[in-house]
């Protein structure tokens, strides 16, 4: 080192990816290659920032050891009041990879005069406009070469999508390492989850189970509600897979199959599909039927209306809660809320009793559907509707292709035709869970709901299945009546 050199204390900076990491390269090989530098030129490091990780190329990325670096640039001292003159990088594609970065580095270091700037290669004088407009240059072209790399990964990923080849990361829960071969005792917790919610069970209560259990995520964590949610929701159970929010398909408009083994049926999917999609927004459906998020504690709750006329004429119509009375046989009440909450809190009626009555009139109400399924192959009406539908958007495509169709009426008729089709697949999707809910209850209706073998969750998705809600009247008169189920009337699906 030249003695006769100042000596200049300067700053190191290092960013290295995840792929860098696991290909052998830390971040200290990076600032030993500026030590070197900085020995060579007669400078000292007083300071090494690190960005480890963390992407110079996208906006929304932070990285703090840039921005701490860029702040004592400006300043000309470290917090601690250490003076610093410079900055040593390996490269300038470790600095910065956006224009906006690269000006304010720049704009920092050249505060004051006599700042110092050097890579691998050598120190770089960044006060003149021919080498700051090269770096510039430098960072275009590296953005560029950004952006084709990523268009690249994302034409590769829809590739492998579309040949239904498993994409890297971590291995899905219920398969193996290969994420091809089902893990056994995973694979058989989400193929009981899945059957179970398709029968009425609530995601709550399968949470708890899997909590009780000891079941844990591939990374070793309790389930929580929403990643139990998404392991259900996803169409890997049954063998396809989503890109961009999309389920993949061929031309034809068919769900490409992967080449992973599947845990569940599609149509047991598309059921599961059909449940967590009706509970985008409010769980009160236009048709005055309700969802439940957790499994309410009495078998009838949010499903009795209250029937009571109010000052007005209109009917109450507020959803009957259940309260716990020792002085009733059965042991609860089904009661109007009062008018603070919303209600006109002058119908009650025993709980039990009216449980009884209406469970049997939805047994009944099963049993004849049973029987009548059991007659005819109820299809799905819209088969031939969806399939002409999606054969015109594909002639339709090909002549808008073809220069044989406008833009005015190319867009306008796809438009139309393509909400068309998710009208009659969202159609599809419900018929489907229908019939796979009712599918779950086999044999005998009646012996299923006395034996035990359903839970609460799903004994009320069955009365979903048939009925729309109850309404209770008012007794009348005053006073302890006997129970009168004329009282009682039924709004039937059918």
């Amino acid at each position: 080192m030249n003695e006769a050199a100042p000596v200049l204390p300067v700053v190191s900076y290092a960013r290295i990816s995840a792929d860098t990491a696991r290909d052998g390269h830390g971040v200290e090989d990076q600032h030993k290659v500026n030590g070197e530098t900085a020995a060579r030129l007669g400078w000292t490091i007083v300071h090494r920032y690190t960005d480890n990780d963390l992407s110079a190329a996208k906006a929304a990325v932070v990285r703090p050891g840039f921005e701490c670096m860029v702040k004592a640039l400006k300043s000309g001292h470290m917090p601690d009041g250490q003076s610093v003159r410079g900055v040593i990088v390996v490269a300038d594609d470790r600095l910065t990879r956006r224009a906006g970065d690269y000006e304010r580095f720049v704009d920092a270091l050249t505060y004051e005069e006599g700042r110092v700037y050097a890579d691998a290669k050598g120190s770089k004088n960044l006060y003149s406009e021919d080498v700051e407009s090269m770096g510039l240059f430098g960072v275009v072209i590296s953005k560029m070469e950004v952006r084709k790399m990523q268009r690249r990964a994302r034409s590769s990923h829809r590739a492998r999508a579309e040949l239904g080849i498993p994409v890297g990361g971590k291995r899905p829960f219920g398969w193996k390492g290969d994420k091809l071969t089902l893990e056994p005792e995973e694979a058989a917790w989400l193929a009981k989850a899945a059957r179970e919610l398709i029968a009425g069970r609530s995601l709550h209560s399968i949470l708890r189970e899997w909590q009780e259990a000891g079941v844990r995520t591939i990374n070793g964590k309790e389930w929580a509600s929403r990643s139990l949610k998404l392991a259900l929701w996803n169409p890997r159970l049954c063998g396809w897979r989503k890109h961009n929010g999309e389920l993949v398909r061929d031309a034809n408009g068919v769900p490409v199959a992967g080449l992973w083994t599947p845990v569940i049926t599609p149509k047991e999917w598309m059921a599961i599909d059909g449940i967590f999609s009706a509970r985008i927004g409010p769980n009160v459906k236009a048709d005055g039927s309700v969802t439940d998020y957790r499994t309410p504690s009495y078998l009838l709750t949010g499903i009795l209306r209250c029937g009571k006329p109010r000052e007005n004429g209109r009917i109450c119509d507020s959803p009957l809660r259940a309260t716990a009375r020792a002085d009733l046989s059965g042991g609860y009440l089904y009661q109007c809320p009062s008018k603070e909450m919303g209600g006109c809190g002058g119908t009650g009626r025993n709980g039990a009793k009216v449980d009884e009555f209406i469970t049997e009139a939805v047994l009944a109400k099963l049993e004849e559907r049973a029987a009548r399924a059991t007659r005819a192959d109820e299809t799905w009406g819209g088969e031939k509707e969806l399939a002409r539908l999606m054969t015109k958007q594909r002639k339709l495509l090909q002549a808008w292709q073809e220069d044989q169709v406008s833009d005015q009426l190319f867009f306008p008729e796809n438009q139309r035709t393509e909400a068309r089709v998710k009208e009659l697949r969202a159609d599809r999707t419900r018929h489907v869970l229908s019939r796979q809910r009712a599918a779950e209850i086999t044999g005998d209706v009646r012996e299923h709901w006395t034996s035990g073998r359903l839970d609460l969750g799903q004994k009320r998705a069955l009365i979903r299945e048939v009925l729309l809600s109850a309404t209770v009247l008012p007794v009348g008169g005053g006073g302890r009546r006997p129970f009168n189920p004329d009282l009682l009337v039924p709004r039937w699906r059918d």
